[in-house]
């Protein structure tokens, strides 16, 4: 298949396979940096979204997710798409043996975006080890939207807390934990989440990091009344709504359960409606205090911050 080669239809909202041009790879830290390019995935994609790649042979039945890290949106061949990711197994390894020039298999943009607040509110970006990644793009549009952003990230030990120096660019104020004490605060991201939501005045927050983390910050969040938009960690085999495999059990608004797709109605969901006690992590320890403290100041409905009738 021959460069730049595109298919699917035009429309902006349309995700596209393109075989793209790798124009970068490298180490972030404890993790890989792969950065592509592709003028047609660019300029489609929004913050939450992500890619699926074809790794290792050309044979490969089936693609790996990767959350969208940041987007240039240069035209022509200077559009690029970054992902970051940890290399555990064959495929990842794959990628980190690619070269600049050397062709990747790209579908996306896939699934759903975090909304975007309807009112000037401030927001708290929560990330997790390299499921931050997308933060970076979330702070980026809301920066363009003229809105302001906090971050918390953690991880497990200072050479897995991800890009920290670009956090501290990008946003108003940033808190970095640890689980190990080695950068910022020694603990987890729900140990600060309420002091850093009063201090920012925090009007709904934004998080993505490995599920039980997430079940931890929408816990936190509902004690405090504050909105909470999470981007769940699914293994997404198909990443077409086919297989069934990236299901989240969601709670509609007429209170019963629906199984939902993470590849479709998915990644992106509303913290407070995933029902996590019936999810794969409902037996993880339980991170949060026993009991919630003194709330924040500012509340706001979802027909408030998103515009819902």
């Amino acid at each position: 298949m021959r460069r730049g080669f595109v298919q699917g239809r035009s429309e902006a909202d349309t995700p596209v396979r393109a075989i793209c041009e790798v124009m970068a790879r490298r180490r972030e830290g404890a993790y890989w940096q792969l950065s592509f390019s592709s003028p047609e995935i660019a300029d489609r994609a929004r913050p939450g979204q992500f890619v699926e790649i074809a790794v290792g042979s050309p044979g490969a039945l089936l693609r790996r997710p990767f959350s969208i890290a940041r987007v240039s949106r240069q035209g022509a061949f200077a559009s690029t798409v970054d992902v970051v990711f940890d290399a555990h197994g064959p495929g990842t390894e794959w990628l980190t043996s690619l070269d600049v020039h050397d062709l990747v298999d790209v579908v996306g943009p896939l699934g759903t975006a975090f909304p975007l607040p309807q009112r000037k509110v401030s927001c708290l970006l929560i990330g997790g080890g390299y499921g931050a990644a997308p933060m970076y793009f979330l702070a980026d549009e809301l920066a363009r939207q003229g809105l302001r952003a906090d971050m918390i990230i953690g991880a497990a030990s200072q050479e897995r807390i991800l890009s920290a120096i670009e956090a501290k660019r990008i946003s108003a104020s940033v808190t970095f934990t640890t689980e190990d004490g080695t950068l910022g605060e020694r603990g987890r991201v729900t140990d600060v989440l309420e002091d850093v939501a009063r201090s920012c005045r925090t009007g709904v927050v934004y998080a993505c990091g490995p599920n039980p983390m997430l079940r931890a910050v929408s816990e936190r969040c509902r004690e405090l009344e504050l909105p909470v938009q999470v981007a769940v960690e699914e293994h997404m085999a198909c990443g077409v709504g086919v297989c069934f495999t990236c299901v989240m059990p969601v709670r509609a608004k007429d209170g019963r359960v629906r199984m939902k797709r993470s590849c479709i109605e998915g990644p992106v969901f509303n913290g407070a409606r995933i029902a996590w006690d019936e999810t794969r992590w409902r037996n993880e320890p339980d991170v949060l205090d026993d009991e919630p403290d003194e709330q924040p100041v500012q509340r706001l409905t979802d027909a408030e911050l998103w515009g819902e009738g």
